[in-house]
């Protein structure tokens, strides 16, 4: 049930912030236009201006209509460090993780040392202290069971 609801939440956040995307491009583009026929105004060109700072409107009221969905969606600092630089913020996801692989084979490694260091530890007390040893299996063997 959980992965049917994080499937669908999914699913509605995807479409929501396509569809904010969409209405972002269309308000982009439409101050665009606007800008191109105000630099250069015709009276003529009242009417359509009208028009465009119309379309404008709707479009802001549309981009307000869909942020409550996707006013959760955190994005990290370092996304629009990645933006500023000139690169590709898809390479932020990249990088982070290649870090992650990077750190989890570091881990693995350090389980692995301890793993070892355990064991060798295990044996050279058991040279060492062989009653204490049995006891310490015998009670691990008790909790490992309960």
């Amino acid at each position: 049930l959980y992965h049917v609801l994080l499937i669908q939440t999914y699913t509605i956040m995807s479409s929501s912030l396509e569809q904010l995307e969409n209405h972002l491009e269309t308000f982009i583009e439409n101050v665009r236009q606007i800008g191109i026929l105000v630099s250069d105004f015709q009276p003529q060109g009242q009417q359509v201006l009208n028009q465009k700072l119309q379309n404008m409107i709707s479009n802001m009221q549309e981009i307000d209509k869909l942020r409550s969905p996707v006013q959760e969606v955190h994005v990290p600092l370092e996304v629009f460090e990645y933006i500023d630089g000139g690169r590709n913020p898809q390479l932020y996801t990249k990088d982070c993780m290649e870090k992650a692989l990077a750190k989890n084979e570091q881990v693995n490694g350090r389980i692995q040392s301890y793993k070892a260091f355990k064991a060798g530890l295990l044996v050279e007390l058991a040279h060492v202290f062989p009653n204490e040893m049995n006891r310490y299996r015998a009670v691990r063997e008790l909790s490992d069971h309960n």
